[in-house]
């Protein structure tokens, strides 16, 4: 379960000095405050972030940065999770366990997948407004730089996909190895190899030494949300695989069905009126993305058939989603 707020790390200064871009006016321009980063590690709304993320790419004014964010990323501007994936012992082991621990740096969630084709590694962000491009083409370009600096190899992905992939450039085509094409989620493939490729970093022992903190993070994290939060958190997730009932959820939640639905009681709501609502506020976010079609969100959402979503969408705010489109009505619910 993520928090409400991203952490940005005080490595990412010398990130931007490293990239030649000026943090004050950054920070000037995103309308946040010059001394932010003056105690250390900073916590902001999401709201608070994009505008970071915005910012950042208005002022260095290049279609490549996310290229070179990755070529300049260094341990030194990696959260503890981050740096201590870097002791797993191959990418595949890393992917899994900041996934776990990702919500301890924000509100997403990643979706790691294995098999013979290769690793996947999809974002899911969260509710209302989509995630500057910036910010998704540099989380997958993260990627690529954490396996280049574990194996110390010029590793490449064998895909990458945006729901609102930029215009094709040579750098970014360079960097990445391939270019970066649309798709259904944000996502970065590596082969079953590269995945596999050993991390000369890998050191358990220091593993060892971070796991216990970053679990107790987690733990006080989840401790404190409610029971319709985790509800969300794992609809987020479970939806775009087509799972929707309660028995997939509970289960993710290591719960049973009778056992969720009486502690969502216990806060006045229910099972369905959860699944409905997180639906109304994924369904305007994605219709917001004029690149995706009425029936790719309606199987975001894990519906059967676009005619359900229809039924479903009208019901939520009187319009079909098509009108909703055409009208500017898809601010968040």
């Amino acid at each position: 379960m993520a928090s409400d707020r991203f952490t940005l790390d005080p490595g990412a200064r010398a990130l931007l000095h490293d990239l030649g871009i000026s943090l004050a006016r950054v920070l000037r321009r995103a309308q946040l405050p010059a001394g932010v980063f003056a105690h250390g590690q900073v916590s902001m709304t999401v709201e608070e972030y994009y505008r970071f993320w915005d910012a950042l790419d208005a002022e260095a004014a290049d279609p490549d940065l996310a290229a070179r964010i990755g070529r300049a990323l260094s341990v030194e501007a990696f959260n503890p999770p981050i740096f201590a994936a870097l002791c797993s012992a191959n990418l595949r082991t890393a992917a899994e366990r900041i996934a776990a621990f990702k919500p301890l740096i924000g509100p997403l969630n990643l979706r790691v997948t294995f098999d013979r084709t290769g690793l996947t590694i999809a974002v899911n962000w969260p509710e209302g407004p989509p995630p500057p491009p910036l910010f998704v083409s540099a989380e997958l370009a993260f990627w690529v730089a954490l396996a280049r600096i574990g194996t110390r190899r010029e590793v490449h992905p064998t895909r990458v996909a945006m729901r609102r992939a930029p215009q094709p450039s040579a750098e970014t085509t360079s960097y990445f190895g391939t270019q970066i094409r649309e798709g259904k989620t944000d996502a970065v493939t590596f082969s079953a190899e590269d995945a596999s490729l050993p991390f000369l970093t890998e050191d358990e022992s220091m593993w060892d030494f971070f796991a216990p903190e970053l679990r107790r993070r987690l733990s006080d994290l989840e401790a404190s949300a409610t029971t319709a939060d985790r509800v969300r958190a794992a609809l987020h997730e479970r939806l775009p695989a087509g799972e929707s009932s309660i028995n997939a959820i509970a289960a993710q939640l290591m719960l049973s069905s009778r056992t969720l639905q009486r502690q969502l009681r216990a806060e006045d709501t229910s099972y369905q009126a959860v699944l409905s609502d997180t639906r109304e506020k994924l369904a305007r976010r994605y219709l917001a993305d004029r690149s995706l079609p009425t029936s790719q969100v309606a199987y975001l959402l894990a519906y059967d058939d676009t005619n359900s979503f229809y039924r479903a969408f009208r019901r939520w705010t009187g319009l079909t989603p098509e009108g909703a489109r055409n009208g500017g009505h898809l601010t968040p619910a």
